[in-house]
C-alpha cells in the first residue's frame, strides 16, 4: 500500500471515494459501517492540497482506497462547523495549554473503502498524516458525530484520541476529540 499526500491528479479519485461513503450518497445498508458527513468539491480539495499539503491518501493497485484531511483552522474557517469550533477553542484545555488556531489543527474527515477495513489502514494513514501535520502543530482535534459509532470506536479504541468535550450543532450531537500530535500511533 502506498501512502502519499495527494497531488491534483488525485481529486477525481478521492471525490469518487468520498461520494461512496459521504452521509447524502452513501448506500443506506452502509450507513452502519461509517459515513463523512461534509461535502466537497474539487475546488476545494484543490485549495486543501495547493495551501496545506493536507490531503492524505492511501492507494492499492493504483486505486484511492482511503483518505484523510488535515488542515489549520485558517483553511475550515467558512465552514460554519469550523467556525463554531473556533470559538470554542480558548475555553478547552490540552497538554497543559489553551487551545487555539496557533497550537491546533482540524483533523478529518477520514474514509477508508470497505474493502480494507479492518487492515490497519486507518492506524497507517492517520500515523502518515500525523507525521507531516506534527511539524506544523502539537495538537490535533476532530469531532465524530454521536450517531456514527464505529467511527467514534475505530478513533478512540485504536487510535487513542480523547474526548475534550461534547457539543451540540446543527440539531446534531458530537463528540470532539483531541490528540497529542508528538505520540506515535502503535501499528
Amino acid at each position: 500500500m502506498l501512502l502519499k499526500v495527494a497531488e491534483l491528479s488525485d481529486i477525481d479519485d478521492v471525490l469518487e471515494l468520498h461520494y461512496k461513503y459521504q452521509v447524502d450518497s452513501i448506500k443506506e445498508e452502509d450507513k452502519k459501517d461509517g459515513f463523512v458527513t461534509t461535502p466537497f468539491t474539487k475546488e476545494q480539495l484543490t485549495s486543501l492540497i495547493e495551501k496545506e499539503q493536507g490531503l492524505f491518501i492511501a492507494k492499492l493497485d493504483d486505486k484511492v482506497v482511503a483518505y484523510v484531511m488535515c488542515a489549520s483552522w485558517q483553511f475550515w474557517s467558512s465552514w460554519p462547523m469550523f467556525k463554531f469550533m473556533i470559538e470554542e477553542l480558548p475555553k478547552l484545555n490540552y497538554l497543559s495549554q489553551t487551545l487555539s488556531v496557533e497550537n491546533s489543527y482540524q483533523y478529518g474527515p477520514v474514509c477508508i473503502d470497505k474493502t480494507v477495513r479492518g487492515k490497519q489502514v486507518l492506524e497507517r494513514i492517520f500515523e502518515y498524516a500525523r507525521v507531516h501535520m506534527a511539524k506544523r502543530f502539537p495538537i490535533l482535534v476532530t469531532f465524530i458525530n454521536k450517531i456514527n459509532p464505529r467511527s467514534y470506536e475505530a478513533h478512540t479504541r485504536k487510535l487513542g484520541l480523547e474526548v475534550i468535550q461534547e457539543f451540540e450543532f446543527n440539531n446534531n450531537q458530537y463528540y470532539e476529540l483531541v490528540y497529542d500530535t508528538s505520540k506515535e500511533v502503535k501499528l
